[in-house]
């Protein structure tokens, strides 16, 4: 056996740890009794423990090194850079440390699904001070290694290459010119209707529109499902993608477009190269290109007129107080701007400022420039600076309202705002490539939109770098002009 078919082996059996990570952590969010989360937590920690364990073991580094001289093919290659990525990743770090994070973590989480209903932010703190020292051990590790700040060394594990320099001069030419856009389209939107604002939507209608919608976006059932769970997410793995959302019977929309934004991507997820299964080829490239996924599905797509006009008939079939629901009125209603507390909520032109301000914080927490205790105040200082709004005491709606941090995820939320630049890109690119697309998306005729996705994103797993990817499907790297000529387009008619 060669040093390349020993390793792929090995990652081979990394990935089946990780199948029963992913589905054991599913099944924490959604399914299990509360009773059950200490155990768990201690399960899934050993499962870390395990894995990393078996990744940094010696043999390893030594079977890295060998097989670069095998003369591998292209894909082998990339194959061998990506693990050798993971490898160099958790060799970092100590298995102590990977235990002690796993089970902060999930001590955290668990008891934040109560804390946040409660708005109880001492309860909250407690908990996840140990989560950002324990974080913060592990940038300085990896910081101290591959040089950078240690909220960098955190990003990195996220999107690849990106450093918090380059955000800032992205993040930094945005807050130049989003909050005057964002006033603009305000202005300029006429009011919602009353009877638009009272009416009651049944959980189940709602589910069965949600299956109905995710058929028509080409979800295949057969290797995934849809629950219900605090926060909504993706997870699983591509032979087995779940995916939740939450559901408010006083309107429909935000569950609807969650369904949306995660079904993005679990197509992503289940589109990956299947013949490199288990292999870190095939794995999807970065956080901020599957965030390009998601809200390519949501944002480009689905909230886009076209789209709605064949999503319309669906929505008033399955709805009982949709039945007169006009076009118009949907059109109104799903591209409506204003401005709220709740990030997942948000509208695409003021979801930056969100993430923004998510940015800022969690940077500042990691490189140590100040506390968790610091958070509530900074948290209401930038929201009413970026949104103009107030979270002074409600911790719920505040800084308590993501899942993100409670298990030690910083560094994840830059990629949400790269991913809606990327996603602007891509459908622009789309479009240019083949303009029949936008009649087609209106007739529901969607095979070409996810055809071009396919040849150009889902394929190709993780062969190539970010950068590369990008420029092979738009002819450019990251272009945050199109995702500003976007919004121009869609909410001022530029």
């Amino acid at each position: 056996m060669t040093a390349y078919q020993a390793l792929t082996e090995r990652f081979q059996r990394l990935s089946r740890l990780n199948h029963l990570s992913a589905i054991a952590g599913w099944d924490m969010q959604t399914m299990m009794p509360h009773g059950g989360s200490d155990a768990r937590g201690e399960a899934l920690a050993e499962l870390s423990v395990m894995h990393h364990e078996i990744l940094v073991q010696q043999t390893t580094g030594e079977l890295l090194a060998q097989a670069q001289n095998e003369g591998l093919d292209d894909d082998q290659l990339a194959n061998l850079r990506e693990m050798a990525r993971q490898y160099t990743d958790a060799a970092l770090l100590p298995a102590e440390l990977v235990e002690a994070k796993a089970l902060a973590g999930s001590r955290c989480e668990q008891a934040w699904r109560q804390q946040r209903i409660d708005n109880d932010w001492q309860g909250f703190q407690r908990n996840l001070v140990p989560v950002v020292d324990l974080a913060r051990q592990e940038a300085q590790l990896r910081a101290q290694k591959l040089g950078g700040s240690p909220y960098d060394a955190l990003l990195n594990l996220y999107e690849p290459g990106m450093t918090s320099q380059r955000l800032d001069t992205i993040f930094g030419d945005l807050t130049q010119w989003l909050p005057e856009l964002l006033q603009e389209v305000v202005a300029k939107q006429p009011p919602l209707a009353p009877s638009q604002t009272t009416r009651i939507f049944p959980i189940s209608q709602q589910q069965a529109l949600a299956q109905a919608v995710m058929q028509r976006l080409d979800f295949n059932f057969d290797h995934g499902r849809l629950d219900i769970s605090a926060h909504p997410f993706c997870g699983g793995v591509p032979t087995d993608v779940r995916i939740t959302t939450r559901y408010d019977t006083q309107e429909f929309l935000s569950a609807l477009m969650g369904v949306i934004h995660e079904t993005g991507h679990a197509r992503y997820e289940q589109n990956l190269p299947s013949q490199w299964s288990g292999q870190p080829i095939a794995l999807a490239r970065s956080t901020a290109i599957h965030e390009s996924q998601s809200l390519f599905f949501e944002m480009q797509l689905g909230r886009s007129t076209s789209f709605l006009k064949s999503l319309h008939p669906l929505i008033c079939q399955n709805l009982t107080a949709a039945t007169d629901l006009t076009l118009n009125d949907l059109v109104q209603q799903v591209q409506r701007v204003a401005p709220g507390l709740i990030r997942v909520d948000a509208d695409e032109v003021s979801y930056p400022a969100h993430v923004i301000l998510r940015y800022e914080i969690e940077r500042a927490l990691i490189n140590a420039e100040i506390e968790v205790s610091d958070i509530p105040e900074l948290w209401d200082e930038k929201m009413q600076r970026y949104l103009g709004l107030s979270t002074a005491g409600n911790y719920r709606d505040g800084c308590m309202q993501d899942i993100h941090w409670t298990d030690g995820s910083f560094g994840y939320f830059p990629t949400y705002t790269l991913g809606a630049m990327y996603a602007a890109q891509l459908f622009n690119a789309m479009r240019d490539q083949q303009p029949e697309s936008e009649t087609a998306i209106a007739t529901g005729e969607l095979a070409p939109t996810f055809n071009w996705l396919k040849e150009n994103i889902w394929q190709h797993g993780s062969r190539y770098s970010v950068d590369n990817l990008i420029q092979q499907a738009t002819g450019e790297t990251l272009n945050p002009h199109w995702f500003k000529r976007h919004l121009e387009q869609r909410y001022l008619g530029r």
